[in-house]
């Protein structure tokens, strides 16, 4: 039994050690901003934000209308905190470390090394006139 024991335990101490998955940490975010401010600052319908989130936010407002919100840390290597910058089509963004891209509907993956999807945040419209971005 005790032979036993020993080899689960080392079985537990070994399964647990080496890299652990990347991951973009948790930051509390709460951000407001009016549509009309949205739409003179946005940039083919993409606005960067600075000093909220990990590395700033994203704000697309989406062809029908509504608005997602993503943060600009690349989900590759986030340790390094690599700003991924919306393509001069306002579709995608690029991960200037790696070349990864992402999309700017979903923050789905759209070009390796990219296996993750952008962090997601919510976003509501308040009062018909605010967004507001939160996790």
């Amino acid at each position: 039994m005790k032979y036993f024991y020993s080899i689960l335990f080392v079985f537990v101490l070994f399964s647990s050690c080496g890299k652990g998955d990347n991951y973009i940490p948790e930051v509390a975010v709460n951000y407001n901003i009016t549509i009309t401010e949205f739409s003179l600052k946005a940039v083919n319908n993409v606005l960067l934000v600075s000093n909220y989130g990990v590395a700033g936010l994203i704000i697309v407002k989406t062809p029908l209308g509504g608005y997602v919100a993503f943060d600009r840390c690349s989900s590759v290597n986030p340790e390094g905190k690599c700003k991924v910058a919306p393509d001069e089509s306002g579709l995608t963004a690029t991960d200037p470390c790696s070349g990864a891209k992402f999309s700017l509907f979903d923050g789905s993956p759209q070009k390796a090394p990219a296996e993750r999807s952008l962090k997601v945040y919510n976003i509501s419209l308040q009062g018909g006139t605010l967004l507001n971005v939160t996790n």
